[in-house]
């Protein structure tokens, strides 16, 4: 490692085999905290770059433990994270408004690493039960539309650096791989980037494959459609700006969707948008990330069909009911 560190340190980059190989050493535990710690550390001085980025990620999918699903059209609803902004689990409580539309959902996610509350933490705090197993993972889909794959419990490198990232408590590149890495590969992906100049990296990545994929920002920062300001949409087809008018809301406030100061203030919010005792400024937010999920996958007509739709599923408890089931 002293020699990757002494290299990196003299502003040289990995080429694509030197970045997947360095992972799998990084999950077979080749070398200690310090060492981990300053590899890490040299993303945190510059933007990781496209090979890097395709070599973790490689590495990653390589050691993956196997998903194999029962369906092909599902969608993964999911952000960077390390945007800083500590709003409530928006794109969570999205993959619920979506699966109770009537869309598969294979929901990627892990606990907060540089946020108090991550997706794991919430669905954690509400009595869910991680699994790893394919079967039980298709019962859930068939069952309530959803499945829930946490992260460490499918790769051994995040597992290994878990409890690092969280003492470190910073944005590390492990956050851009968590949305490229869902061991179930769906078809669809709606990834929330927290700058654009990731959101390139991503689309450069992305382009290459056959699976869809549809890249947002809030231009305030978010790693998500936020509705505090303008947000850019990246396709395959190109990118566009839109105004929170043009997705069928008014502008809010960045107050009105911050998160808890602990998991269990959190989970009480996100219990309390589904059960329809949310705020009219928190439903916006998630039925603004539904809708615009439900659009991407061509199933649901237009996109003002598929905010209705996403209405009628938070609306009438259904979106609930598919919390309600997996939980069971």
């Amino acid at each position: 490692m002293k020699e990757i560190l002494q290299y990196l340190f003299n502003h040289h980059t990995l080429s694509k085999s030197e970045a997947k190989a360095i992972m799998i050493e990084i999950a077979q535990n080749k070398f200690n905290v310090i060492e981990v710690t300053a590899f890490i550390s040299v993303f945190l001085m510059r933007n990781i770059t496209l090979k890097e980025l395709e070599g973790f990620r490689e590495a990653l999918l390589q050691m993956a433990i196997p998903v194999i699903l029962e369906t092909n059209d599902a969608i993964d609803i999911v952000g960077t994270g390390g945007d800083g902004k500590n709003t409530i689990n928006i794109s969570t409580l999205a993959s619920f408004v979506v699966a109770g539309a009537g869309q598969k959902v294979v929901k990627h996610g892990n606990y907060g690493a540089s946020t108090i509350t991550g997706s794991s933490n919430i669905m954690e705090e509400l009595g869910y039960i991680f699994k790893n197993d394919s079967e039980m993972l298709n019962k859930d889909l068939e069952k309530t539309n959803i499945c829930f794959l946490h992260a460490p419990y499918f790769h051994p490198a995040l597992q290994s650096v878990g409890a690092l990232r969280r003492s470190l408590g910073l944005r590390t590149f492990f956050n851009l791989l968590g949305p490229l890495v869902n061991p179930a590969k769906p078809q669809f992906s709606m990834i929330g980037v927290y700058n654009l100049e990731i959101a390139r990296i991503y689309q450069y990545l992305l382009q290459k494959e056959n699976r869809d994929f549809i890249l947002v920002h809030g231009l305030d920062g978010y790693d998500e459609i936020s509705l505090t300001h303008d947000t850019k949409i990246i396709t395959k087809k190109g990118e566009e700006v839109y105004s929170t008018e043009d997705l069928g809301f008014d502008s809010i406030t960045p107050e009105s969707i911050k998160a808890g100061e602990t998991t269990q203030e959190t989970a009480k919010i996100f219990m309390n948008i589904l059960q329809g005792k949310g705020t009219k400024q928190q439903n916006s937010v998630v039925l603004a990330n539904a809708a615009v999920a439900l659009h991407h996958t061509n199933k649901f007509g237009s996109y003002d069909d598929c905010l209705l739709l996403a209405k009628e599923s938070l609306q009438s408890g259904k979106a609930l009911k598919s919390l309600e089931l997996l939980l069971e």
